[in-house]
């Protein structure tokens, strides 16, 4: 499967709230890195992290605005929007993800304004 193939069904399987079957599409070794936090290790830990993360979500949807591949590194622009409640929380993402040759995402990185997001979560859930 092509790098774009594995990060694209990735996405939509978080789009459809199955962390399940998007962890199907990762290595066992995963390195998740929400840029300023700390790394998160390891396929299970990785999807606690995003049970957690999606569990106030009702809908989720990750517009990738544009796309590179380059080599088996998959590079992204993107809209994440997570309904909460009425309102949506819209935060801007720059993402990498590196495909391992067995065709799983083993590095995860994506870089985001913690404030905006801080800030539209509080607004949401208050």
């Amino acid at each position: 499967m092509a790098p774009d193939e594995v990060v694209n069904r990735f996405i939509a399987a978080l789009e459809a709230l199955d962390v399940d079957a998007a962890m199907a599409f990762v290595s066992d070794d995963i390195s998740y890195e929400n840029v300023p936090i700390q790394p998160i290790a390891g396929r299970d830990a990785v999807a606690q992290t995003l049970h957690g993360f999606l569990a106030p979500a009702t809908a989720v949807e990750w517009r990738v605005l544009e796309q590179w591949t380059v080599v088996r590194t998959v590079i992204n622009e993107r809209i994440d929007r997570f309904q909460i409640g009425d309102g949506w929380l819209e935060l801007p993402v720059a993402g990498f993800f590196r495909v391992d040759d067995h065709d799983r995402i083993a590095l995860w990185r994506d870089y985001f304004d913690m404030g905006s997001y801080v800030q539209q979560l509080t607004a949401l859930t208050a």
